[in-house]
C-alpha cells in the first residue's frame, strides 16, 4: 500500500470536494481518500503507483485535473531502442511519474510528473539503470562547447582505434594467399587488439553491463559478446599453439569491428546533432544583453535584469531581446525565424514585437511585456522540444519489437554456433555466430522514427508551422477532410465598407447628397470602437471626408448607435433598429437584397423625424489573398474542404462560392461545430479543423488534427495539435505536406532497418558475411537511417517553391 498526496486543479467550493472524493473512491484499489480544498490536494492510499493513470482518468471524467509538471531530461549512455525501453521503465517506476517519452535521437526524455514531487528519485532511478540524467536547460554556448568536445573525443577514439587496427588488417590480406611475412608477431597483435578491445571499446562493455544488470539486452551487449569471442579465441590460440607454428588469429576481425562501430557511432552522433539544428537556431536568436533606458541614460545590461514595463532600445541591425510594444520609432522587422514569413514587416508605435526578431532600419523603443521563459520565442522552443521528445504511435510498436530483438539475436547466434559446428567446424561456426551478433542492429530500428520526427518538426518550425506532438504529425498525413472556420481563417476578420449609398434628399445634387450623408455617418462614429465603425472611418479617410464628433453619443447594444449633430439626433444601425424607429426601408429594398444575397452586413443611417433612411452601408469581410490558392492546393492533394461557420447562410455561401467549397454549414454554434466534426469522423474521414477563435476550441479538440492560427486566441492554440505562426491559410496544405514527407521518411527508415536485419542475419548465419564486413554494414545501417531523415531539411512549402523562396 502506497500513501500519496496529489495536487488537484479546478476545485472551487465544497461541492467540488465531494465530487473529487467520489471520483477517487471509485478508483479500484484506492482507499482512505481525504480532499483538502484549502491546499487543493487529495490524500489517498493506492495498492500500486501504477494506478495513478486510473486516478488521472477518474478526475478528468469528473472535470478536474491532477496538478502536473513536464520537463526535459538529458540522458547519457543510450545506444539503441533497448536502452530507450529501460530508461522509460526506470522513470515510470518512480512514484509520481505519470508519463515518460524517451527519444534516442536527441538523447532526451520528456517526463510528466505530479507537481511538487521530489525529483531526486528520478535521477537515482536513472543512475541505477545505468543512464545518468540531468535537467535540460536552454542551450548556452558553454553547453554547446561540451557537445563539441564530446564529438571531438569520439572522433579521436575512431582515429586511434583505426590506426591500431590497420596493421592487423593489412597483415591479414597477404596471409589469405599464403604470405605470412607481413603479419605481426602474435604477442604484438594481442597487444594492439587488446588496446582497441578494452580501451577504445570500453563503452560497449559498460553498456552491456548495464543491460545485463537490468536483465535485458542492447546493441552494446551484441558488440561486446561478438568482439570478445573473436579476441578470446585468438588469445587462446596464441597461448596454446606449438612453438614455431603461426596460430590462427582473428584479432583483426575484433579490432576492425570495434573501429567500424566507433566510426558508425561518431557519424551517427554528428548527424544527430544536425537534427537539433532547429532548436539551436531558435535559441541562438535571443540576445544575452539589452539596452535599458534609465533615468540617467542608456545602459547595456544582462537580459536577466530586464523587468516587465522596462523600456529597451533596439538599434538597427540588432535582435529584439524581449516581447513588447513599440512606444517610439518605427522600422521593418525580420520575423522569418519566428513566423516563416520571408519578407520584413513594418512595425510602428503601438505594434507588438517578439524577442528574436531582427530590427532592420530604424531605432525602436520597446516597452517590455514578456522576458525570458515567457516570450513567444521561448514558447516556440518549448513546443518544438516537446514535439521532438514525444513518441509517435508507430514508435511504440517498434519499441515492443526492439524489446525482444536482442534475445532473439542471441538465440540465433547460439544456434548458428551449435548447428554450424556440425557443418563448418567449431571455429568457423563461432566466426559465423560473431557475424550474426555484430550485424544485428537495433540502433537502426530505434532511430528510424525519432530522427525523422525531429527533422520534420524542426523544418516545419522554420517555415512557421509549430507541431506540438508527434501524434499530430503522424495523424496529419492521413487527413482527407479539412474543415475551415470562416472569419479570421479564410477571411481577414476585419470588415470593410464596400458600399455607401445616399438615399434621401440631403442636398440638391447626388454628389453633395453623398458627401453630406457620409459626413453625418463619420461624425456619429468618430469615437466608436465597433469594427464596423472603424471600417466606415477607414472608408471616409480614403476619400478625405472628416467631421467633428457627435455629442451625446449612445451605443444601443445589438442594434447600432445614435448621437446629436447640430441638435438633431442621428441614428445608425441594423434592420431591427430601423423597425423600432418605424423607418420605412422600401426605398432601399432592391439594394439591400442584392447585398444580403452576397453575405454582406447592411446598416442604415436615419435622421430623427424622417420616415425613410438617408443612407445605406454594406460591409463585407474580405477574403485573404491566399485563400483560393489554399483550397486549390488541398484539391490537388485529394483533400475535401468544408466551411463551418457561425455566420449567416448568405455570408458563408458567398465565401464558399468564391473559393469553390461545396460543403457548407452556416449559423453553427460552437458546440455544434464539434458535433459536425465528430459526424465526419464517424463516417470514416480523418479530419483536420482550422480555426482561430475561442468558439473554435471545442471543434479543434474534437478533430483528429487541430490547426490554430497564431493570429487568433490562446485558447484556440492550446486546443490544437498544430499552430500556424502566421495567418496565411497556405500553411494548412504545407503542414499536411510536411507530415506526408515525414511519414514517408519514417516508412523508408523502418523498411531499411527491417530489411537490413532480415537479410543480414541469415547471410551471416550461413557464413556468407565475414565479421569485419558485418561490422561495417552494422555501422552503415544507423548512419543511413539518420542521413535519410536529414534529407527532410531540404523540404519547402509548395507556395515558397512557387515564389522561388
Amino acid at each position: 500500500m502506497t500513501a500519496i498526496t496529489l495536487p488537484i486543479n479546478g476545485m472551487t467550493c465544497a461541492s467540488c470536494v465531494s465530487r473529487v472524493e467520489r471520483a477517487l473512491n471509485a478508483v479500484p484499489g484506492a482507499s482512505k481518500v481525504q480532499v483538502n480544498l484549502a491546499s487543493d490536494t487529495a490524500y489517498l492510499e493506492l495498492d500500486d503507483t501504477s494506478q495513478l493513470s486510473a486516478v488521472s482518468a477518474a478526475l478528468d471524467q469528473a472535470g478536474y485535473q491532477l496538478g502536473t509538471e513536464a520537463k526535459q531530461l538529458s540522458i547519457e549512455g543510450m545506444s539503441c531502442a533497448g536502452c530507450v525501453r529501460r530508461v522509460e521503465t526506470a522513470l515510470l517506476a518512480v512514484p509520481g511519474v505519470l508519463g515518460a517519452d524517451v527519444n534516442l535521437a536527441s538523447q532526451q526524455a520528456r517526463v510528466m510528473y505530479l507537481a511538487g514531487m521530489p525529483t531526486d528519485e528520478l535521477f537515482s532511478a536513472l543512475k541505477k539503470a545505468g543512464y545518468p540524467g540531468r535537467w535540460v536547460t536552454p542551450a548556452t554556448a558553454e553547453e554547446q562547447d561540451v557537445q563539441a568536445v564530446k564529438l571531438k573525443s569520439e572522433r579521436r577514439h575512431v582515429i586511434f582505434a583505426a590506426l591500431l587496427s590497420a596493421p592487423l588488417a593489412l597483415g591479414m590480406f597477404p596471409a589469405l594467399f599464403g604470405y605470412h611475412q607481413l603479419m605481426l608477431p602474435p604477442l604484438l597483435q594481442l597487444l594492439l587488439a587488446s588496446i582497441v578491445q578494452f580501451y577504445f571499446g570500453a563503452r560497449f562493455y559498460r553498456g552491456a553491463w548495464h543491460a545485463l544488470r537490468n536483465r535485458t539486452g542492447n546493441m552494446d551487449l551484441l558488440v561486446a559478446l561478438g568482439t570478445s569471442a573473436g579476441w578470446a579465441l585468438s588469445s587462446w590460440h596464441v597461448f596454446t599453439s606449438p612453438a614455431g607454428v603461426m596460430p590462427e588469429l582473428y584479432y583483426e576481425a575484433s579490432a576492425v569491428i570495434v573501429s567500424f562501430v566507433l566510426l558508425g557511432k561518431y557519424l551517427e552522433s554528428r548527424a544527430k546533432r544536425q537534427t537539433l539544428d532547429a532548436i539551436r537556431a531558435l535559441t541562438a536568436l535571443r540576445p544575452d544583453m539589452a539596452r535599458l533606458r534609465t533615468a540617467v541614460g542608456e545602459q547595456l545590461v544582462p537580459l536577466e535584469q530586464i523587468d516587465l514595463g522596462d523600456q529597451v532600445l533596439i538599434q538597427p541591425g540588432e535582435r529584439i531581446p524581449v516581447d513588447g510594444i513599440i512606444r517610439e520609432g518605427g522600422s521593418h522587422v525580420d520575423e522569418s525565424m519566428l513566423t516563416g514569413e520571408s519578407l520584413p514587416v513594418s512595425r510602428q508605435p503601438g505594434d507588438h514585437v517578439s524577442a528574436g526578431a531582427m530590427n532592420q532600419d530604424g531605432m525602436l523603443v520597446v516597452e517590455t511585456t514578456a522576458v525570458g521563459h515567457d516570450t513567444m520565442l521561448a514558447r516556440i522552443v518549448r513546443l518544438v522540444e516537446s514535439a521532438q521528445a514525444s513518441k509517435a504511435p508507430i514508435q511504440r510498436l517498434v519499441d515492443r519489437v526492439s524489446a525482444v530483438f536482442v534475445p532473439i539475436v542471441l538465440l540465433i547466434a547460439a544456434m548458428t554456433w551449435g548447428v554450424g559446428s556440425l557443418w563448418f567446424g567449431g571455429e568457423q561456426a563461432l566466426l559465423n555466430a560473431i557475424a550474426v551478433l555484430v550485424i544485428a542492429c537495433p540502433c537502426a530500428l530505434g532511430l528510424a522514427t525519432p530522427t525523422a520526427i525531429m527533422v520534420g518538426t524542426g523544418v516545419a518550425a522554420r517555415h512557421g508551422i509549430l507541431i506540438r506532438d508527434a501524434q499530430a504529425l503522424e495523424l496529419a498525413h492521413k487527413v482527407d477532410t479539412v474543415v475551415f472556420d470562416k472569419t479570421g481563417t479564410l477571411t481577414l476578420g476585419k470588415p470593410s465598407l464596400v458600399t455607401f449609398a445616399a438615399l434621401g434628399a440631403l442636398a440638391e445634387t447626388p454628389d453633395e447628397e453623398q458627401g453630406s450623408a457620409l459626413m453625418l455617418a463619420v461624425a456619429l462614429q468618430r469615437n466608436a470602437e465597433h469594427p464596423l465603425a472603424q471600417a466606415l472611418l477607414g472608408y471616409a479617410n480614403e476619400r478625405q471626408v472628416n467631421a467633428s464628433a457627435a455629442t451625446d453619443f449612445r451605443v444601443h447594444s445589438g442594434l447600432g448607435a445614435s448621437g446629436l449633430i447640430d441638435g438633431q439626433r442621428i441614428w445608425l444601425g441594423n434592420r431591427r433598429l430601423m423597425a423600432d424607429l418605424k423607418i420605412n426601408l422600401e426605398s432601399s429594398a432592391r439594394l439591400t437584397e442584392q447585398h444580403e444575397n452576397q453575405g454582406h452586413t447592411v446598416s442604415w443611417l436615419a435622421v430623427e423625424g424622417a420616415s425613410e433612411p438617408v443612407a445605406l452601408m454594406a460591409f463585407a469581410d474580405t477574403l485573404k489573398p491566399e485563400a483560393l490558392r489554399t483550397i486549390n492546393q488541398l484539391r490537388e492533394l485529394n483533400i475535401d474542404s468544408w466551411l463551418i461557420s457561425g455566420d449567416s447562410q448568405a455570408a458563408a455561401k458567398a465565401v464558399g462560392e468564391q473559393l469553390g467549397i461545396t460543403h457548407i454549414e452556416a449559423q453553427v454554434l460552437p458546440e455544434d461545430k464539434a458535433r459536425h466534426i465528430q459526424n465526419l469522423r464517424d463516417q470514416g474521414q480523418v479530419v483536420a479543423m482550422i480555426g482561430d477563435g475561442i468558439n473554435d476550441a471545442p471543434a479543434l479538440s474534437a478533430a483528429d488534427v487541430g490547426m490554430a492560427m497564431s493570429t487568433g486566441t490562446d485558447v484556440a492554440m492550446h486546443s490544437a495539435g498544430i499552430t500556424l505562426m502566421r495567418g496565411d491559410p497556405q500553411l494548412v496544405p504545407a503542414a499536411l505536406d510536411i507530415s506526408r514527407h515525414t511519414w514517408r521518411k519514417i516508412r523508408q527508415n523502418l523498411f531499411w532497418a527491417f530489411v537490413y536485419n532480415s537479410l543480414g542475419i541469415p547471410l551471416a548465419a550461413m557464413g556468407l558475411l565475414s565479421p569485419m564486413l558485418a561490422g561495417a554494414l552494422m555501422a552503415l545501417s544507423s548512419v543511413s537511417v539518420v542521413s535519410n531523415a536529414l534529407l527532410l531539411k531540404r523540404w519547402k512549402p509548395q507556395h515558397r517553391i512557387a515564389e522561388g523562396a
